[in-house]
């Protein structure tokens, strides 16, 4: 009933920037957040920055001052700009939203699949 589909991912050098994309889509009546996770090799799944439908942003400390949450709310879309861009970055980057899909319904977390980003020299 709800698809979060990202894409956005790919190869760049250190010091590098991309843009990550995340659409919502199939029976949405409201998103409470959209949150983008990151999950590096051999390593566990971690939040990297989330934005809430009042505006508020935040961000994991390693990611501050060098990644941009922004959503589009009418178009159930979110972003994340990165700039910047470490090797530790390296990571398949989720997307994930809590999402009611009927005013009595609540609400519930749904993931994408991921997109790959890689930052290599």
């Amino acid at each position: 009933q709800v698809q979060l589909v990202e894409s956005g991912g790919g190869l760049v050098q250190p010091g590098g920037s991309l843009r990550l994309s995340c659409v919502a889509s199939g029976t949405i009546f409201d998103i409470a957040s959209m949150t983008w996770y990151r999950q590096a090799p051999g390593k566990q799944r971690e939040l990297v920055a989330t934005a809430f439908d009042n505006g508020r942003t935040s961000y994991v400390d390693s990611v501050k001052d060098r990644f941009t949450i922004s959503r589009n709310a009418a178009e159930n879309t979110v972003y994340l700009q990165m700039s910047s861009l470490k090797l530790e970055d390296t990571a398949v980057y989720y997307c994930n939203a809590a999402i009611q899909t009927t005013s009595r319904r609540a609400y519930m977390n749904y993931w994408g699949e991921g997109t790959l980003v890689t930052v290599s020299s």
